[in-house]
């Protein structure tokens, strides 16, 4: 057995390394300085996101933040991008469920103007009457090509299904319908309502002096409010699936069906996540796809692709299996990997996979932060799932406390056989009714 050499500690980021500092109107920065790269990279997210949104206006708060950089109270669209483009330096912007994100990239030197033209941007954006209509022609666009891809449309089925009656069953970028009816007021009202800098969390990684950023940060940002600034909303309770559901979207066409198949999994900040998150690299990840690859693909040639995946956040995640498969193939690659899921929960894993899986998750983490960017994002999960600055040195130990019989038990919480659903998306018989 040939094992990950041990991660050395210091070079991984720590209280010792990491500067948090929170600002008096909210706002916390996290700077690691890297004196090795010429580069700067500033992530972050505010606290804005599709929770907001109602089911009419579904894809508001996207729809927002794609706007933002498209003309500001100081610019217009044009020389915001000419702007960037002269410093060969990046910023853009996103939404999920729980935020609105950007992320950027520019040499030190160029810092400032990325923090102005962030700071132009969440605080004084004028959502361009003519920018806006364009960019809602690009989403229709995005959600029409959505409607003919057999993945997209049996992941958005799926998330349907398992979050029945929950703000995550709604694809963050909306519906045909919902975007067509949001007008510019909403934009309008949607920013001024919701962003803040309560919340706000920004994370900068490169070759700078954490005091000179936090003053470039402050000054740039540190005046700004919103007496108004609503909280998040509560996530309502999910309702775990108790049968075996199932949903076809016939899409005509097409000669591939691809398979979603699953549960509700736990969130970043339940106790058996580490487990779970194991189980799951064992299950469908590690090597070719895990046991679920090598029994679907490798070994029954059923599936052009076939793993699993483990989605958890502030709320409640997913457990799934994805799988793209000739038509001809739906039924016996459902129950094959329905027979897998029964082994997974009924036997533990062997203590050769769990230690080639925790040999994985250790040697990796360090290589996930060799770029700035990687650290930056590191730095965020920090502060997003209150880890504490020390989380990283810690990995190596709470990855190897997992045993056989903690990963068995994390999935026994979440997967069941007959206790899944299954979204196939594809050419195939149906009326899209539950089975």
């Amino acid at each position: 057995m040939i094992h990950a050499a041990k991660t050395t500690l210091n070079a991984l980021p720590g209280a010792d390394d990491i500067s948090r500092v929170e600002l008096p109107n909210g706002i916390v920065i996290l700077t690691r300085s890297n004196f090795n790269s010429p580069s700067i990279v500033i992530t972050g997210y505010v606290a804005a996101g599709g929770l907001f949104d109602s089911d009419e206006k579904a894809g508001l708060a996207d729809f927002t933040a794609l706007s933002l950089m498209r003309g500001t109270a100081k610019r217009n669209f044009q020389q915001i991008y000419d702007a960037l483009e002269s410093a060969g330096a990046s910023l853009g912007w996103s939404a999920g469920n729980h935020t609105t994100s950007f992320s950027g990239r520019a040499l030190v030197e160029d810092l400032p103007l990325l923090l102005d033209l962030l700071s132009e941007s969440v605080t004084g954006p004028v959502f361009p009457a003519d920018q806006v209509e364009r960019l809602r022609a690009q989403l229709l666009t995005g959600l029409a090509i959505r409607a003919q891809d057999t993945g997209e449309m049996a992941a958005l089925t799926f998330d349907e299904m398992i979050y029945a009656g929950h703000p995550y069953r709604r694809p963050e970028d909306g519906y045909p319908e919902t975007i067509a009816a949001i007008q510019r007021d909403d934009l309008v009202a949607f920013h001024k309502r919701c962003f803040g800098p309560r919340g706000m969390v920004i994370s900068i990684v490169g070759g700078i002096e954490a005091q000179k950023a936090v003053d470039m940060v402050t000054e740039a940002l540190g005046s700004w409010q919103n007496p108004d600034q609503p909280a998040v909303p509560e996530l309502p309770p999910t309702t775990p699936i108790t049968c075996l559901q199932r949903r076809n979207i016939p899409i005509a066409g097409k000669t591939q069906a691809d398979i979603i198949m699953g549960a509700l999994g736990p969130t970043r900040l339940a106790p058996e996540y580490v487990a779970a998150s194991l189980g799951n690299n064992i299950l469908g990840q590690f090597g070719l796809m895990g046991r679920i690859g090598d029994v679907v693909r490798e070994r029954s040639g059923l599936a052009y692709y076939a793993y699993t995946s483990l989605n958890a956040g502030i709320g409640p995640g997913s457990w799934e299996v994805a799988a793209g498969v000739n038509p001809v193939n739906i039924e016996k690659t459902i129950e094959l990997v329905r027979s897998e899921i029964g082994r997974f929960i009924s036997e533990p894993v062997s203590a050769e996979e769990l230690d080639d899986s925790q040999s994985n998750y250790i040697g990796r983490l360090p290589i996930s932060m060799e770029s700035n960017q990687g650290v930056a994002a590191s730095l965020l999960n920090l502060e997003r799932y209150k880890l504490g600055l020390d989380y990283y040195r810690q990995y190596e130990t709470m990855i190897r406390r997992v045993t056989p019989q903690m990963v068995m038990e994390a999935a026994q919480a979440y997967l069941h056989p007959d206790r899944l659903a299954v979204a196939v998306a594809g050419p195939v018989n149906g009326d899209g009714a539950e089975a």
